[in-house]
């Protein structure tokens, strides 16, 4: 049931930004130009990154209105598997919410790879404690929890930050990601990045977790876990949590403050970090009194050396509305648009595709 509960949010929300956006799209030439024999024309296939998914979903039903000629297939997956079918020359682009780690740069060995940064995001400590409605964690008691040297909610001390909250006995279960994931790699970078000398499983897109958790596909795999599973806590992006109707933490930031995450947090962190030459950064533990601290990017990953003029083209047309017109399809669909100074730099980008 709960799978299709959220289909059916996750439609509504495509149906409300596609009819509130779907005018100016018509109107505007925007990033795409026009349609026509002059236009860019053939299908893009691409996979990966989950969180991403239902941007890309509404960004391919507008950009179809002003690109009639363009075909995009987007599938999930998780960002692990995005990048291997990239490198196997199954996708045209792979959505990523990680770099190319060092144990997958082999794959790409002659080639190089553009990173696209599209859309940045809260990650939310999604739980479910019937009748506790409002909770903190800091980072040690998150650490804490996903290696399981915390295991009832009445810890002494998940108490001693959330006091006058009645927390019962109720075992704590893990909910994680069973695939190669972003979500993963950017949660756990976090981890290590704001407690280190507490955690103690590293930052990757895959991580062996203590026994018992529960391991769901997508965000949306770990967000019907917690739905499902009173005591559960699990690591879900914003949107997806949203669109499930979860709970989630107030977690604390590097200024430490408790942060109720949102898009308006997410974009306050991102605009503190530091962005490498390749675009790259991340936007965990960022600095400011507002910043959300588990705020993650993801980016769409393409080979700047492309196999036929058509294909880059085609992919020009498509990353330059994900980076115009798309941006303004965001804030309905829960994610946050990127800085302007980023969008800037990924949009100068875009004549490297060759």
């Amino acid at each position: 049931m709960q799978r299709l509960r959220v289909q059916q949010v996750t439609t509504a929300a495509l149906a409300i930004v596609v009819s509130g956006f779907s005018l100016a799209a018509c109107s505007s030439s925007g990033s795409g130009g026009s349609g026509g024999s002059s236009g860019p024309s053939g299908t893009l296939n691409a996979s990966g990154s989950s969180f991403q998914l239902l941007f890309q979903q509404a960004a391919i039903q507008q950009f179809r209105t002003i690109q009639p000629n363009v075909t995009v297939n987007y599938g999930g997956g998780g960002s692990g598997k995005g990048r291997s079918d990239l490198a196997a020359g199954t996708v045209n682009f792979a959505g990523s919410d990680s770099p190319i780690p060092s144990t997958e740069t082999a794959n790409f060995a002659g080639k190089t790879v553009l990173y696209f940064p599209v859309v940045i995001g809260p990650i939310t400590m999604s739980y479910n404690l019937p009748g506790v409605t409002s909770l903190k964690l800091t980072p040690t008691v998150i650490a804490d929890i996903f290696q399981a040297k915390i295991k009832t909610w009445n810890d002494p001390a998940i108490k001693a930050i959330n006091p006058g909250v009645t927390l019962p006995s109720t075992h704590i279960t893990l909910a994680v990601r069973a695939d190669s994931s972003g979500t993963t790699q950017n949660f756990s970078l976090f981890l290590m990045t704001a407690a280190p000398s507490v955690w103690k499983l590293g930052s990757s897109s895959t991580i062996s977790w203590p026994s018992g958790a529960q391991a769901g596909s997508g965000n949306g795999g770990v967000a019907q876990i917690v739905h499902a599973t009173p005591g559960a806590i699990g690591y879900v992006d914003y949107a997806d949590a949203k669109a499930a109707g979860l709970t989630f933490a107030s977690v604390q930031n590097k200024a430490g403050q408790y942060i109720v995450p949102s898009t308006t947090a997410a974009s306050a962190a991102a605009a503190g970090v530091t962005v490498a030459p390749d675009l790259t950064f991340a936007a965990v533990w960022a600095p400011g009194a507002t910043a959300y601290p588990i705020t993650y990017q993801s980016w769409d990953l393409v080979y700047q050396k492309q196999s036929s003029a058509s294909t880059a083209k085609a992919l020009k047309a498509y990353l330059g509305y994900l980076l115009g017109a798309g941006q303004k399809l965001l804030p309905a669909l829960n994610y946050a648009p990127l800085p302007a100074s980023i969008d800037a730099k990924a949009k100068a980008q875009l004549s490297k595709i060759g």
